[in-house]
């Protein structure tokens, strides 16, 4: 059995496929390109409906299947065990590239790709040194302090209390990059303010915990905070029903939250995870899909914040054009974003 796939492992994979592979229709467009790329991919912990860096992925995939006629599997692992169990699944099937969507699957795609030597993985925020890499392997990360960069001068600029709020999910270099940059930001606006920081553990489960985000913001609205910016997955919807309760501007992560709570969600930063994913199926289709690292930032148009349409019609005009003009910086090289 290729790369030593324990029985269990494997009947863990079967059943996972069982049960989160429904039967979907195909269009007639998907029918016909059946030569189009077959697509395996394993979310990361939340699954879809997160509403956030899940769902995002979930938009590259379905644009895939639309415009290159992909045909994608996807799986969502119940815990921590079942993660290499489905990377194997799909790399058993030969798939023409299997995505792993989040840091944790990192360590979990190197093992299996070593396995699966003619299989093409891609991991999005890849965490491993690129030094050690396999050779099939493509990490597909973000500067994500650039995008929290934006809203901190959005939140700087919007506070009227000098005192604004970050719920980060789990303690890890990746969602420090958040803090980082928005803390950057917030300053950049309104160097008078104080950013109050909190995480909420230690454990993936840190991204799947409302009540804790909730009892977090709540702490940082009692020190003053009335916008409050998250990275914490899920966790994040208890810091928007913080906000709410208290009456205070919440801003979301890594897709357009807006819709998880009108009124109260400012903007989001957007994390354009569904163009990462897109962009690897459609290289991959083409041949020209290089292994290695492939960071998208504000100069790539791999990072955004919600600045257009209904909803953003709270940020201020004033707000949107200093953002702009420091966003300009920030892609020129005239300012750098810290990342730590």
């Amino acid at each position: 059995m290729p790369g030593g796939v324990r029985p269990l492992a494997l009947l863990v994979a079967l059943a996972l496929a069982s049960t989160f592979l429904p039967a979907r229709a195909r269009t007639s467009a998907q029918a016909a390109a059946a030569s189009g790329p077959r697509i395996g991919l394993v979310f990361d912990v939340g699954g879809r409906g997160d509403k956030s860096f899940n769902d995002s992925a979930y938009e590259g995939i379905a644009r895939a299947e639309k415009e290159l006629g992909a045909r994608v599997s996807f799986l969502e692992p119940m815990g921590s065990e079942d993660r290499e169990a489905a990377l194997r699944l799909f790399a058993s099937q030969h798939q023409d590239l299997v995505i792993a969507v989040g840091f944790i699957f990192t360590s979990d795609v190197d093992t299996v790709a070593r396995a699966y030597p003619d299989v093409r993985f891609a991991c999005v925020d890849y965490a491993g040194a690129p030094k050690d890499m396999p050779p099939n392997v493509i990490g597909l990360s973000f500067r994500e302090e650039e995008g929290a960069f934006l809203v901190g001068v959005v939140a700087g600029l919007m506070s009227k209390t000098q005192h604004v709020g970050f719920v980060g999910g789990m303690t890890i270099p990746l969602i420090r990059k958040f803090e980082a940059g928005y803390d950057a930001g917030v300053h950049a606006a309104c160097p008078a303010c104080t950013v109050h920081s909190a995480y909420a553990g230690s454990t993936p489960d840190a991204f799947k915990d409302p009540a804790r985000g909730r009892s977090l913001a709540a702490f940082e609205i009692a020190a003053g905070a009335d916008v409050l910016f998250h990275a914490s997955g899920a966790t994040g919807h208890g810091v928007f029903e913080a906000a709410r309760t208290a009456g205070r501007w919440a801003i979301g992560v890594d897709s357009d939250q807006h819709d998880d709570m009108p009124g109260t969600v400012l903007t989001s930063m957007v994390k354009r995870v569904d163009v990462a994913v897109f962009d690897a199926i459609k290289n991959a289709a083409s041949g020209t899909l290089a292994p290695g690292m492939h960071v998208l930032g504000l100069a790539e148009g791999g990072i955004d914040y919600v600045h257009e349409g209904e909803h953003a019609r709270d940020v201020p005009d004033a707000v949107k054009v200093r953002v702009a003009e420091l966003a300009h910086e920030v892609i020129t090289g005239a300012r750098r974003v810290p990342a730590e």
